[in-house]
């Protein structure tokens, strides 16, 4: 089933009550995929168990994560979640625009801690941004309350429309884990020859190179070209 496909990624969630609560509105709408990382409470325990009610296989079935790189080895696409507008070249959508999405790729929703929400540098692993559109006023919604709404939104484009996408089938999207490993390759050769020289600017450099890479939307063909590229050139010092 297509809902397979897609996954919501807690990051760095703060209250068991609210991890509760996402597992149960995965479920609500026929979704199965959840994947936390580095929570703050210990992961599962028996608030979370209860807060999601009759979701308790969404939970049993939850992946753990330290980090959001290795989250996303087998991703094609992320869709991050900010009340925020984030000035980065980086393509912002709202729900009505979740209808041009290409829902039989590998598709994760990316959701930040209550805290903070999520920062530049875990904006820049996505390849766009969704704001729900709220009071501009009090524009802060609640953890679970912005995931409902999302698996709701995707729930519905789901049941109504099935999307054609006239596309060679010789062609196969690359995976967030091999545009990571060619990436990796990139950034280990600029750092060889003393490309970052500037520490307190290496950061933002990174964050915008991700974002080149992850909105190229690159085949796997490709991201093996660039890779056999960034390989020679760091042979050729």
């Amino acid at each position: 089933m297509i809902t397979n496909n897609i996954t919501f990624i807690l990051h760095k969630p703060q209250l068991s009550e609210n991890i509760g609560a996402c597992a149960r509105a995965i479920k609500n709408f026929r979704f199965k995929e959840m994947i936390v990382i580095n929570p703050k409470p210990i992961f599962p325990n028996d608030k979370i168990l209860a807060t999601s009610v009759g979701a308790k296989d969404i939970i049993k079935n939850c992946k753990n994560f330290d980090n959001l790189q290795s989250a996303l080895n087998n991703i094609d696409v992320v869709i991050a979640t900010s009340a925020r507008f984030r000035n980065k070249n980086i393509k912002h959508i709202q729900l009505e625009d979740l209808k041009n999405i290409n829902f039989k790729k590998k598709i994760a929703f990316l959701f930040g801690s209550e805290a903070s929400g999520l920062s530049n540098n875990e904006i820049s692993y996505s390849n766009y941004t969704l704001q729900i559109a709220t009071n501009p006023k009090f524009k802060s919604l609640n953890l679970s309350h912005s995931l409902i709404i999302i698996a709701h939104y995707v729930s519905n484009i789901l049941k109504s429309k099935k999307i054609k996408f006239i596309k060679s089938k010789k062609i196969k999207a690359a995976s967030k884990k091999e545009i990571q490993e060619m990436s990796n390759l990139c950034i280990q050769n600029l750092e060889e020859i003393n490309f970052f020289k500037t520490y307190e600017k290496k950061p933002i450099m990174l964050e915008n190179l991700r974002n080149i890479f992850y909105r190229m939307e690159l085949s796997s063909k490709e991201t093996r070209i660039l890779s056999g590229v960034f390989a020679s050139l760091g042979k050729k010092r």
